[in-house]
């Protein structure tokens, strides 16, 4: 098994973190990992993607041209990386602010509304974790058990108290998530 992924949107929205507990999970589950992060100097608001390659062996180059699965949380990052996803593929997109939406016919596209669930209902702090819910909802790529101590692995202890939150957000991913083509 071999998972090349790219996770992209504004500085803020977790997209770093999201990476970095995919790879933290996956040395849980004894693969071989990658977590090559990509930020302008924004701390927040900028742009800012990651790429996380899983595998069951050993991983040549973090350095990709297209990818098996692409999540994108802002339009900029659609426009960018939507033609980054291998044929039969996978694209992710969280709408909230889209003006136009994923056009590829060759891929599997899935439309998930996290921000809009996470801002009404006052989660603005697990929307990572929403949208890693919904990935691996269609892609079970790591076992949510191993996500959670990934998670504690990356958070700092003062927000430990924060998991179970996490874990529910990781749920309403999978629960929100929703074939678009």
């Amino acid at each position: 098994m071999k998972e090349e992924i790219l996770i992209s949107g504004f500085g803020g929205q977790g997209v770093l973190s999201m990476g970095k507990i995919l790879v933290y999970s996956g040395m849980m589950q004894g693969q071989e990992v990658s977590w090559l992060p990509s930020y302008g100097p924004e701390q927040r608001g900028g742009t800012a993607n990651v790429t996380v390659i899983l595998s069951d062996e050993r991983i040549s180059s973090p350095i990709l041209n297209d990818y098996d699965t692409v999540i994108v949380l802002n339009q900029p990052s659609l426009e960018k990386f939507e033609s980054k996803v291998k044929p039969g593929g996978t694209l992710i997109f969280d709408s909230n602010g889209f003006r136009k939406f994923p056009t590829r016919t060759d891929i599997n596209v899935y439309r998930i509304d996290a921000t809009e669930y996470a801002f009404a209902n006052n989660a603005s702090k697990t929307l990572n974790m929403i949208i890693l819910g919904g990935l691996l909802k269609i892609r079970p790529i790591v076992k949510v058990e191993n996500v959670l101590k990934g998670l504690k692995k990356s958070l700092p202890e003062r927000h430990h108290h924060l998991l179970p939150q996490n874990e529910e957000a990781i749920k309403v991913g999978m629960d929100l998530i929703q074939k678009y083509n």
